[in-house]
């Protein structure tokens, strides 16, 4: 992620963000097979925020 920008890093959040959504209706509507998914894109999503935030400091 070191090697990505500021616009690349915004756009993988944003996808990371949309695919959560999606998994999180599939656990609702109890078609996810594999709840460890939404916890592995949860973290995903923290080491994102957390590589955007290391740019902008």
């Amino acid at each position: 992620m070191k090697d990505k920008d500021t616009k690349q890093l915004q756009e993988l959040l944003k996808s990371k963000k949309l695919e959560l959504f999606e998994l999180r209706v599939k656990l609702k509507t109890m078609q996810l097979n594999k709840p460890s998914e939404i916890r592995a894109v949860r973290k995903d999503i923290a080491r994102i925020s957390t590589a955007l935030s290391a740019l902008k400091a």
